[in-house]
């Protein structure tokens, strides 16, 4: 089923956000094992299994619709080198990619492509949440400290 450009091209745009999603919380979420902050490694992982499972959908979507999935266009990773750094990068790059999702919302209704737009409302969804996860972390850090918030980090989950 042969569609627009604008629309392929709106997909691919969010399928770039996705990959780069997977690689920069996958990597987080291992540094967070590494130094021993148990439940960080096991919620940022999810985060980017997640991410994977919705940039499988996005290349599905892609291909349905006889486009080509472009996932040779990667977005720079932005990797934190503490704790603090790490989940205000994510929180940095869910946020941006919570804008785009919003545009290509908009766009798909403008379009009249709904199948789309619940994929974008879907995946909208999965980053509001994180970003509430994010929000919340970066509140118990304020609030708590940096090291009782990191104490509190190092069970396994």
């Amino acid at each position: 089923m042969k569609t627009q450009a604008n629309i392929i091209q709106e997909l691919n745009r969010i399928l770039a956000n996705e990959l780069v999603a997977i690689n920069q919380f996958f990597l987080h979420a291992r540094m967070f094992k590494n130094w021993g902050f148990g439940s960080l490694n096991s919620h940022v992982y999810k985060q980017s299994i997640q991410a994977m499972k919705d940039a499988d959908e996005l290349i599905e979507r892609v291909l349905f619709l006889e486009g080509l999935p472009n996932l040779q266009k990667l977005n720079r990773l932005n990797i934190g080198e503490d704790v603090k750094e790490m989940l205000q990068s994510d929180l940095e790059f869910r946020l941006q990619s919570r804008s785009d999702l919003q545009n290509a919302v908009a766009l798909m209704e403008q379009e009249h492509d709904f199948l789309s737009r619940e994929l974008f409302s879907t995946v909208l969804e999965h980053c509001e949440e994180y970003v509430d996860w994010l929000e919340t972390q970066m509140d118990l850090i304020e609030n708590t400290g940096l090291q009782n918030y990191l104490q509190s980090q190092m069970s396994e989950e």
